[in-house]
C-alpha cells in the first residue's frame, strides 16, 4: 500500500520532469546561439584590432605575400573558417583558399550565409590608417557548425540532467518517504503510548500532522468518557459490586490508605474500653475497600484507650470479630497535633480554602509541625508496603506533602489523592506563603480527585499560575518533573439503598417534640452541622428571624431545631464563632419564643448518626446554608432519610451538593430576605410538589453512591496502573 503510493507520487513527478525538459530545451538552444553570436562579434572585434596595424603597413607596401601568410596562421582556429582583404573597388586583393565560395564585402556588415558546406558569419570590417583613410576591407568567415555541435551538447546535457535529476529526486523521495512514514508511525505510536498507555504527552508533534493528533487525543478522551459513563451505567453500585471491583481490576495489588481521623476508636467509657465506630461518610466508602483486599489503613490514633489494643508495632486488626484488615495506629504528641492538625491544617489550610472570610493565620512553627508529622505517615507507608508498587489512597487537606514524599521512597505506588474540601481560587490561594511546597506534594499524586470540575479546574489554574509545568486542559493532566498527574472530580456521596429502611424508633419519634415543648402541630425545620464558620449557621439563623418578621403568622406554628456539634473548639475562632452562635440563638427566642413555643432551639452537642436520622424524619425541612462547602453530605443524608418522600431541603449554592440536585431550593446564604422566602416557600409546598421534587433527589443519590465514588476512583487508578506495566513491558 505504501509502496502504491509511493509510485502514484513518482511518476507524476517524472511526467512533470519531463514536460519542463521539453519546453526548456528550445529556450536554451536559442540563448546559446545569442550567446555565441555575441561571441563572434567580439572574436571579430578582437581579430580587427589586433591585425589593423600591420595590415595597412603590408597594404601600403603591398607585401601580398605576408598578408596571406598572415591570413593562414589565424585561420587555424577552428571557428574561423576563410579570411580576406577587399580593396576599396571591391575586388580580393588577398584571401584564403577557403574563401572560393564567397564575393567580397565592400561595408561594414556581419550577416549569415548558408553554404553547401554548412552555414557561417561574414563579417566586413574597415581598414584604415592612422589619418583615418580607408584601405580595404577585411573579410572574416566564421564557422557556425561549432554553434549546432554545442547545442546538440547541451541539450543531450539538458536532457542528461533531466534525466539524472528525475532518478535522483524520484529516489529521494523513495527515500525521505520511507523514513517519514517511518518516523511519522513511530511519532504516533509513541504519542498514542504516551498519551494512553502511560498517560503522559508530548509537548508537540515532531511531524505535520498536529490536528491529526489532536482528533485522536479529542476522540480518546471522548471514547473515555464516554466508556466510563457506560461502566457506570452498567454497575450498580453496592458494597458487593465494590469488591467485585477490586477482585477483577486490582487483584492481588496491595491497597493502603492514610487519613487523619481513624475508622475504629477505643474510648474509655465509665471505666471500660469501647469501640466507637465514628459517623463519617469518608470513613464509610473506603471500610469495604479495606475489607475486600484486606488493606492497611494508616491514621492518628486520638482514642483514649487506642494504645491497649495495639500490638508491638502499633497495629490492630479489625473490625472487631472480622478481622478483615489491619489499623496502624500514628501517635502524635500535643505539641505536634496542635502545630499540624490544629494550627497549620484547620487554622492555615481551612479557612484558606473556605471563602468565609476568615483570615487563614500561617505560622512557621505549624508549618515545621505540619512537614514533620506528613514525613512521619510516608514513612509509616514505606514500612507498612509489603509490595513496589502498591495502592495508596490520601485523604483530604491534612496530606498535601504526603503524594511526593511516599513517590520519593516508592516511585512505583499509585498515589490517589482525594481532596474533600473546596479548592479557592489561584488569587486566594496566593496567600500562602508555602504555596508552591504544597502544589509539589500534591503533584506526587497520580490521581488528584476533588468534587466538582469547578474545584478542578481552580487546581489546574493555580498549578498554572504559581509552578513550572504544563497543564493539558483537554485531558485534565498536570505534568511536572516528568511525571503525570490526572485530575478528576469524583463527587462523594452516602451510603444509600433504595427499600433499606431505618429502624422505627416510634418512641424517638414521639420524644423529639415533647423534649423541646414542641406542640403536635408545629413544623419542625432542622440544621445539622458541626459548629463551624464555614457552614453558614449565623446566616441561618438570621435568615429565621428574618422569615418570622416577614412572614408574623408562622409564629408559633415553626419552630427550628439546629444540631451544632462542637469541633476544634482550642481554636479561637471556632471559640468565638460558638459564643456568636448560642448569643444569636438567644436574642431570636427572646424574640420571638413564647412559653409554649421555642423559635430557634440551638444543641451544642454530639449526636450518633441513627438519632440524627429521627431528627430528619421528623422535619418538614432541611436547611443547609454552608458559605462554602466541598460537597455536604447532610443534604444527601436528608433525602436518604426521607423514605416517605416528604420534606423540602434548602440548599446554598455554594455546595457541591447544589449542582447535584437542582430539585432542592437553591439559595445564597448571604441574601436574607432570599432565604426567609425560601422557608416560607417549603412550608407552603404542595405535597405533589414535595413528593416530586424529593423522589427525584433520591433517586439520583441512590445511584450516584458512596461506592459509586470509591469505585471510580479505583478503576482509574487500574486503568493507569496497566498502562504504567504495559509501557515496562515495551521498554
Amino acid at each position: 500500500m505504501v509502496l502504491r503510493k509511493i509510485y502514484s507520487f513518482i511518476l507524476p513527478l517524472i511526467l512533470v520532469i519531463a514536460v519542463v525538459a521539453y519546453f526548456i530545451v528550445p529556450l536554451i538552444d536559442s540563448l546559446t546561439l545569442t550567446w555565441f553570436a555575441r561571441d563572434i562579434d567580439k572574436r571579430v572585434i578582437l581579430v580587427h584590432s589586433t591585425l589593423n596595424d600591420s595590415l595597412v603597413e603590408m597594404v601600403k607596401n603591398k607585401q601580398r605575400k605576408k598578408i596571406e601568410v598572415l591570413f593562414n596562421r589565424v585561420i587555424q582556429d577552428e571557428r574561423l573558417y576563410a579570411m580576406a582583404f577587399c580593396s576599396t573597388d571591391g575586388k580580393f586583393d588577398v584571401k584564403t583558399e577557403t574563401f572560393s565560395q564567397l564575393t567580397c564585402v565592400l561595408q561594414d556588415t556581419s550577416k549569415q550565409v548558408a553554404l553547401p558546406a554548412g552555414a557561417v558569419n561574414i563579417a566586413a570590417i574597415s581598414i584604415v590608417d592612422d589619418e583615418n583613410v580607408k584601405l580595404g576591407e577585411l573579410v572574416l568567415v566564421h564557422d557556425l557548425s561549432f554553434i549546432e555541435r554545442r547545442s546538440s551538447e547541451t541539450r543531450e546535457y539538458v536532457i542528461y540532467f533531466f534525466t539524472g535529476l528525475g532518478i535522483v529526486i524520484s529516489f529521494l523521495t523513495v527515500i525521505l518517504i520511507k523514513i517519514s512514514y517511518r518516523g511519522w508511525s513511530l511519532s504516533l505510536k509513541k504519542i498514542l503510548d504516551e498519551d494512553f498507555i502511560s498517560g503522559t504527552k508530548q509537548k508537540s508533534p515532531d511531524f505535520d500532522f498536529a490536528p491529526l493528533v489532536q482528533h485522536l487525543r479529542k476522540y480518546f478522551i471522548e471514547f473515555d468518557k464516554e466508556r466510563r459513563s457506560r461502566d457506570d451505567e452498567r454497575i450498580s453500585w453496592t458494597p458487593k459490586s465494590l469488591k467485585d471491583i477490586l477482585n477483577k481490576e486490582l487483584y492481588g495489588d496491595e491497597v493502603i490508605i492514610v487519613s487523619n481521623r481513624e475508622p475504629y476508636i477505643h474510648e474509655f467509657k465509665n471505666g471500660r474500653p469501647e469501640v466507637l465506630f465514628p459517623a463519617s461518610g469518608v470513613v464509610t466508602a473506603l471500610e469495604p475497600i479495606m475489607k475486600a483486599c484486606s488493606g492497611t489503613w494508616i491514621a492518628h490514633g486520638s482514642g483514649g484507650a487506642d494504645r491497649e489494643f495495639v500490638d508491638n508495632k502499633d497495629s490492630i486488626m479489625v473490625p472487631p470479630g472480622e478481622n478483615k484488615y489491619k489499623l496502624r495506629r500514628i501517635w502524635l504528641t500535643q505539641e505536634e497535633e496542635n502545630g499540624y492538625y490544629f494550627g497549620f491544617a484547620n487554622e492555615g489550610l481551612w479557612p484558606l480554602c473556605h471563602i468565609a472570610h476568615i483570615q487563614p493565620v500561617f505560622r512557621l512553627e505549624d508549618w515545621e509541625m505540619y512537614k514533620a508529622v506528613n514525613q512521619r505517615f510516608a514513612l509509616a507507608v514505606k514500612e507498612e508496603a509489603k509490595s513496589e508498587d502498591p495502592v495508596i489512597l490520601v485523604q483530604d487537606y491534612h496530606f498535601t506533602l504526603l503524594p511526593k514524599m511516599i513517590k520519593d521512597l516508592l516511585p512505583k505506588a499509585t498515589v490517589i489523592t482525594f481532596w474533600h474540601i473546596p479548592w479557592p481560587n489561584p488569587e486566594f490561594f496566593g496567600i500562602c506563603p508555602y504555596r508552591e511546597e504544597i502544589l509539589e506534594g500534591l503533584l506526587g499524586s497520580t490521581i488528584l480527585g476533588f468534587h466538582t470540575p469547578f474545584h478542578c479546574n481552580n487546581f489546574l489554574d493555580t498549578v498554572d499560575r504559581y509552578m513550572e509545568c504544563r497543564v493539558d486542559r483537554s485531558s485534565l493532566n498536570i505534568s511536572y518533573n516528568k511525571k503525570i498527574t490526572s485530575i478528576n472530580n469524583y463527587p462523594i456521596s452516602i451510603e444509600f439503598q433504595l427499600g433499606k429502611t431505618v429502624t422505627n424508633h416510634s418512641e424517638e419519634n414521639a420524644l423529639i417534640k415533647k423534649m423541646y415543648g414542641i406542640g403536635e402541630d408545629v413544623l419542625i425545620g432542622i440544621g445539622v452541622d458541626r459548629m463551624d464558620y464555614t457552614k453558614g449557621i449565623l446566616e441561618r439563623f438570621l435568615s429565621i428571624e428574618r422569615f418570622f418578621d416577614k412572614y408574623p403568622e408562622w409564629k408559633g406554628k415553626f419552630s427550628f431545631i439546629q444540631i451544632a456539634a462542637p469541633t476544634r473548639s482550642s481554636i479561637k475562632e471556632y471559640q468565638k464563632f460558638g459564643n456568636e452562635l448560642k448569643i444569636t440563638a438567644e436574642r431570636i427566642n427572646t424574640k420571638y419564643s413564647t412559653k409554649n413555643w421555642p423559635a430557634v432551639i440551638l444543641l451544642a452537642e454530639h449526636f450518633n448518626h441513627h438519632q440524627v436520622i429521627e431528627y430528619y424524619r421528623q422535619s418538614t425541612l432541611c436547611f443547609v446554608s454552608s458559605l462554602h462547602d466541598g460537597m455536604n453530605l447532610v443534604a444527601k443524608e436528608y433525602i436518604a432519610a426521607k423514605e416517605k418522600e416528604d420534606g423540602v431541603l434548602i440548599l446554598s449554592q455554594f455546595t457541591g451538593a447544589a449542582m447535584e440536585l437542582p430539585e432542592a431550593i437553591i439559595v445564597n446564604p448571604y441574601n436574607i430576605d432570599q432565604c426567609a422566602d425560601a422557608i416560607k416557600m417549603a412550608l407552603d409546598m404542595p405535597e405533589a410538589e414535595k413528593h416530586g421534587r424529593m423522589k427525584s433527589m433520591r433517586s439520583y443519590v441512590h445511584e450516584f453512591n458512596v461506592y459509586r465514588w470509591a469505585g471510580r476512583m479505583l478503576l482509574d487508578a487500574a486503568r493507569i496502573r496497566k498502562r504504567e506495566r504495559i509501557l515496562r513491558t515495551q521498554l
